[in-house]
């Protein structure tokens, strides 16, 4: 099975669904004609530790290195034999292929418990409201987080299910301790991880070995991947790219790093990767590259000689899952919040509406690098064609759109499209709380499979929000995370504290927001990361109008994105994180939502400023009477059944007509007089959502107008709103 390129991601990314860089990258070659075979070597490695075989090792391992100390480990090794016989049974039931085993499971009776299940007793009230299924993933999960734990003390102190050796990766100026970490022997982890990567290479024999290195987490594991196929495979060569090297890289200078791989690219791969693949091809002749890191003449060289443009968004091609198990990946609920889940739990196919961020302004952001700074929209017709051939070729219907911020007019043109074609879709994204996420647009979302979104509140604060140019207010998003939610779809708030001059009433106050969104029931999930100065971002490269100082303007020869950096309020905001952290986690399984914030904290804090009812205020019902001339009318519902009757006013028969709806849940009806009544039955079929063309409110109006008179008179009638709580949508 020789193909030209192997493309892998290294351990470890996600548990439930494979990272899409090299599903992305594999589309693209195949509109070359470039043969590629993929591989995700996290998941291939966590199937084979989590075995009935791997843990037989494991547990043998182990004992050859002593016994555990902890008490904790010392239980789980004694249960060893408990582990080994139950770990297929529960790897194939969080596979999907083993859906019986819940009962057994929910009886708690059959796993092994260590430590991590003492935290039931905090969760039984959540059980009620979780089928068998969802319990006993949780109950799986719990199993084998007790078993990661063993790994950590015991064998591997860098073992993580969605990372490996981040610390080594993260802000790592110099490439020294990396390298002295390489210069070390296997660890128990790398041999497994080897013997996977050797009988991959053996069989595909690649001309270019290409590691996607998304995160921190994957850097380790990318290198010791690069180090054993230029020991073993030299006449191989090897390309680096991906989310790490697109951060941190930049300014790349350190020899060694060539010492492992010949190549690395930045930013969209596409045409780096192709002109990479021409250079071997073509070997000894003079090669041009776009964005690329290699070694010449003992010195790390930029080339970015090529006069050829990327790619565009349309040229790119449907990503190709093929290679990847897809059944083999599994499904995990560490959490029972129902959004908070979805990061692990289920198979998602990956895609994007758009290249890089439409907003492109937000000061903490990396906006001044491509993959944020050029923006460029996909077609909504051309997305749905990609929807449809995923869902052909994966058996799976599930999207999430891995946007920096999808663009509300394209999702609303997607929704449309995805309606038009009639296909079961769910897909959630990342957007921005902006004002065009009306209630009516929100709908039309929900009607086309939206479940769920995400996006950045960061800080509940206008003033901070100011000066991050996040372009919305407190208030704003109040509004528009209740539109998304009364449309049934689930919303997520990232949630930043410790930004630039961020004083602490401002971070009480900004907490007691997030507490009463959470108590309006507006918002079901969230998280808490501390602000990270990163060197591409505005505030990395003008600190002076934030109020902050770098620590130190060195720029390591290896990687180069967080700064260390004195903000001149001298706040220690560390601190905030437990309460902060275990406050939202309560509020999200809508428990103490009533306490008084104080009670987070084991140091004193400020009073709140923000009146207790700011966010009540916020969500007072909005005027339906603004319908604007160019709005866009859709109709979600079928057509109605029509009855003319006569109904008699001071002794004058007026001609009426009722109209007869059937929604999913019921059946309605409304009546007007018989003319009305046939013009709205005609028209509702003209905006019907399956039909192409879509209508303004102000064609709608023409039209009625040519037969009758003063259209806003029934477009804001009873009849009219009675059909905008079923379907009536002005977008």
């Amino acid at each position: 099975m020789r193909t030209d390129l192997f493309l892998i991601t290294p351990p470890f990314t996600q548990l439930n669904t494979p990272y899409p860089a090299t599903a992305y990258i594999k589309g693209f070659l195949n509109t070359k004609n470039i043969s590629s075979t993929q591989a995700d070597l996290g998941i291939e490695v966590i199937l084979a530790l989590f075995s009935k075989k791997g843990l037989a090792d494991l547990f043998l391992y182990a004992e050859e290195l002593g016994q555990p100390k902890s008490l904790n480990a010392k239980r789980i090794f004694a249960l060893k034999n408990e582990y080994i016989k139950t770990i297929d049974a529960v790897i194939a039931f969080l596979q999907g292929k083993n859906p019986t085993l819940a009962l057994q499971i929910c009886q708690e009776d059959y796993l092994p418990e260590a430590s991590r299940f003492t935290q039931l007793d905090e969760l039984d009230w959540a059980f009620g409201t979780m089928g068998t299924q969802d319990k006993g993933k949780h109950l799986a999960t719990l199993y084998l987080e007790d078993i990661s734990d063993f790994i950590i003390e015991c064998i591997d102190q860098n073992f993580g299910f969605s990372r490996y050796a981040e610390r080594l990766g993260r802000s790592a100026n110099s490439f020294d301790e990396l390298y002295g970490a390489l210069n070390q022997e296997y660890t128990y982890m790398d041999k497994i991880l080897m013997e996977i990567l050797e009988e991959k290479i053996s069989v595909v024999q690649p001309k270019l070995f290409l590691i996607s290195v998304p995160f921190p987490g994957n850097l380790y594991a990318a290198f010791r991947c690069a180090q054993y196929v230029k020991i073993n495979y030299p006449e191989i060569k090897i390309s680096m790219g991906g989310g790490f090297a697109n951060t941190e890289l930049r300014s790349l200078s350190d020899e060694r790093v060539f010492e492992f791989f010949d190549f690395i690219s930045l930013d969209d791969g596409e045409l780096p990767v192709e002109l990479i693949y021409n250079s071997i091809i073509n070997a000894g002749e003079l090669n041009l590259y776009k964005r690329t890191f290699l070694l010449e003449n003992g010195i790390v060289t930029y080339k970015n000689d090529t006069l050829r443009r990327d790619y565009k968004q349309a040229e790119v091609g449907t990503p190709d899952y093929s290679d990847l198990e897809l059944d083999k990946y599994i499904s995990v609920i560490e959490i029972v919040n129902p959004m908070h889940r979805m990061w692990s739990d289920g198979r998602w196919n990956k895609l994007t509406m758009a290249h890089g961020c439409y907003w492109g302004k937000c000061t903490f952001c990396d906006i001044s690098l491509d993959y944020i700074k050029v923006y460029e929209p996909v077609a909504a017709k051309l997305i749905v064609d990609r929807i449809e051939e995923l869902i052909e070729k994966t058996g799976q219907n599930g999207f999430h759109f891995v946007d920096e911020a999808a663009p509300p007019a394209l999702m609303r043109e997607v929704a449309l499209e995805i309606l038009r074609r009639n296909i079961t879709v769910s897909w959630w994204t990342n957007v921005r709380f902006e004002k065009s996420f009306t209630g009516n647009l929100c709908l039309l979302l929900k009607a086309s499979g939206c479940i769920a979104i995400s996006g950045g509140l960061e800080v509940a604060s206008d003033r901070l929000l100011q000066l991050i140019d996040k372009g919305v207010s407190v208030e704003q998003v109040a509004q528009v995370t209740r539109n998304f939610t009364e449309a049934g779809i689930l919303v997520h708030a990232y949630l930043m504290y410790g930004y630039p001059t961020q004083t602490i009433q401002e971070t009480v106050d900004s907490l007691e927001m997030v507490r009463q969104l959470f108590a309006a029931g507006v918002l079901q999930s969230g998280f808490w990361h501390q602000f990270a100065m990163t060197a591409h971002s505005p505030v990395g490269m003008y600190p002076e109008r934030f109020g902050v100082v770098k620590e130190t303007e060195t720029i390591g020869r290896f990687a180069n994105n967080d700064i260390n950096y004195i903000d001149k309020t001298g706040i220690d905001h560390d601190k905030f994180s437990f309460g902060l952290k275990k406050s939202l986690f309560n509020f999200m399984h809508g428990i103490c939502l009533d306490y008084k914030l104080q009670d987070w904290f084991d140091f004193k804090i400020p009073k709140v400023t923000v009146p207790s009812d700011f966010i009540e205020k916020a969500l007072r019902e909005e005027s339906k009477f603004n319908t604007k001339p160019a709005a866009k009318i859709v109709w979600l519902g079928g057509k109605p059944d029509m009855e003319s009757f006569s109904k008699y006013k001071k002794g004058k028969p007026l001609e009426m007509m009722l109209l007869t709806f059937y929604d999913k849940k019921e059946t309605f009806t409304v009546q007007l007089n018989k003319s009305e009544g046939e013009w709205l039955s005609t028209i509702l079929q003209k905006i019907s959502v399956s039909q192409g063309k879509v209508y303004t409110f102000q064609e709608l109006k023409a039209d009625f107008e040519t037969t009758m008179e003063h259209f806003e008179l029934l477009w804001y009638s009873q009849p009219i709103y009675d059909l905008r709580d079923f379907g009536l949508l002005v977008l």
